[in-house]
C-alpha cells in the first residue's frame, strides 16, 4: 500500500496519483524515500538522525491490540 502511495522510484514512471508522480521532478529529486528491508532502513536511517534523536514511544490503540 505504501509503494502504492509512493509510486514508482523514476517520478516519470510513476503514476500521476502517487506522490512521486504529483510531485517528483526527477529520480535524484523524488520527494518520498521508502527503505526496501529492515536492514537498509537501519543503515539509511543512521545517515541521517544520531541516536539521541531517535525516540519510541507507544502507538494510540496498541493497547488494545493483541496477536
Amino acid at each position: 500500500m505504501a509503494r502504492e502511495l509512493m509510486g514508482s522510484t523514476k517520478p516519470v514512471d510513476a503514476n500521476p496519483g502517487s506522490i512521486r508522480g504529483m510531485y517528483g521532478m526527477d529520480i535524484s529529486r523524488n520527494i518520498i524515500h521508502g527503505s526496501d528491508s529492515v536492514t537498509s532502513a537501519e543503515r539509511e536511517i543512521a545517515l541521517y538522525f544520531k541516536p539521541e534523536e531517535l525516540i519510541d514511544y507507544p502507538k494510540v490503540g496498541d493497547e488494545w491490540l493483541s496477536e
